[in-house]
Formats: structure tokens, sequence, C-alpha cells
């Protein structure tokens, strides 16, 4: 059995090699910081660069996210340690523009994500008993009601979901946040026969085809599904 002093001298030991590893990350991510930086500069920078705003880059964020999905189906660990890199330059891009506005810096991005990982595990970082994921993601939606309910933001439950999802993920995700409120008699009607994945996706492969044949754009079709959804939720008459 470990005594007092052994566990003193492991936490001692674990805390110094954290500091450590902390400290190149720091010194690598200040790099980048710096690099970014140089690129925007007015002076010698790079005009590609210089000529980009928040909504220039909107869709190379999003592209970077889909190719960092790509590498991890793929299994090609050394591709997603480069698409990680092309990624996590979109939010250095994005928090250098938003320093020269007079928004925020890039420190406030990581303060903001440390303090909100600490505040929604009080199970880690406090002296909450949470004893399943499943438990976990309850006490998470409930830290995020309260934290809207402090802000005095309407606790609207799709307001969340962003209007940028592929239509299918966001349909998905719409509709989980509405049942899970409680708003489950604004869903469709669902077809009472069982669906595997295979047929499911079957299904939704002809229902492609069919919309190619009558000259519609599926993506959009359900795009505009979704507003009506969220019209329906809210109360509006959007059918």
């Amino acid at each position: 059995m470990q005594s007092a002093r052994d566990r003193r001298s492991f936490d001692q030991g674990l805390r110094d090699v954290c500091a450590r590893y902390a400290a190149r990350i720091v010194k690598s991510v200040d790099r980048l910081v710096a690099i970014m930086a140089r690129l925007r500069d007015p002076q010698g920078g790079c005009p590609w660069d210089l000529e980009q705003d928040f909504a220039s880059i909107a869709p190379y964020t999003l592209e970077e996210a889909y190719e960092v999905d790509d590498a991890i189906r793929r299994g090609d660990m050394k591709g997603l340690a480069g698409e990680l890199g092309d990624l996590l330059l979109q939010v250095v891009f994005h928090a250098r523009m938003a320093e020269e506005a007079g928004h925020f810096r890039f420190d406030d991005v990581v303060d903001a994500i440390c303090e909100k990982l600490v505040r929604r595990h009080p199970h880690v970082f406090g002296d909450v008993a949470i004893e399943s994921a499943a438990e976990q993601t309850e006490s998470w939606e409930a830290i995020k009601a309260a934290e809207r309910a402090e802000a005095g933001t309407p606790a609207d439950p799709l307001d969340e979901v962003p209007l940028a999802l592929p239509a299918l993920a966001r349909a998905a995700k719409l509709q989980r946040r509405a049942a899970r409120a409680g708003h489950a008699a604004a869903l469709p009607e669902a077809p009472a026969e069982r669906l595997d994945a295979a047929a499911l996706g079957e299904r939704l492969f002809a229902l492609v085809a069919l919309a190619n044949r009558e000259g519609l754009d599926p993506e959009q079709a359900l795009r505009d599904a979704n507003a009506r959804f969220v019209a329906r939720v809210r109360g509006g008459k959007g059918r």
C-alpha cells in the first residue's frame, strides 16, 4: 500500500512532468501565434493573409474540420497530426483577426475553454459525485442551462445547433434537442417499420436520387425542412 509520503512524492513528480510538458506546448503555440501575427503584419506580411476576414476564412475552417474527420476515418494517424495542425491554424487565424479588431486575443480563447471545462466537470475539479457518462451528459446540460439563465439568455434548446452544419447532421441534432426539451409532438411521424443502418442508408441514397431526377437540391430541401421544424417548435406557422 502506498504511504502518504510516497503519494506526495508521486504527485510532485507528476506535477513536474506536467510543468515541463506545458512549457514545451506553450513554446510551440507561442511560435504559431507569432507566425500568424507576422503573416498579418501590414508591413511585409502575406498579401493573401492580409486580405482575409472572418467570413472568407470560415469555409476553410469547415474544410479543415472535415479533413480531420477524414484522416480519423482512414486511420491515418500521421496525416491526422498534420490535419489537426491545419485546424489549429484556423483558430489562431480567427483569434489574430479578432485581436486586430479589439475583440479578444488567442489567450482569451484558451482561458474561456479552460474555465468551461473546469466549470462543467465538477466531479473532476470539485466534489460532485457522477458515476456514469449518462449522468455527466445530464450534468453538462444542466450546467449549460444554469449558465444561460445567469446570463439572461433565453433557454431555446435549438439556439445552439449551428446553421452551418450539413443539413442531415443538423436535422438529427435538432430532433434530439427538441425531444429532450419536451417538444416531441413537433417531430414528424416516423415510419413504423424498423430499419438497420444499411437499409436506412439505402433509403436516404434513394431520396437523393429522387431529388436529382426532379432537379431539386437535396441539401437545400432539408435545410428548408429544418427551418420549418424550428418554426414549429418556436410556435411559428411554417410547415
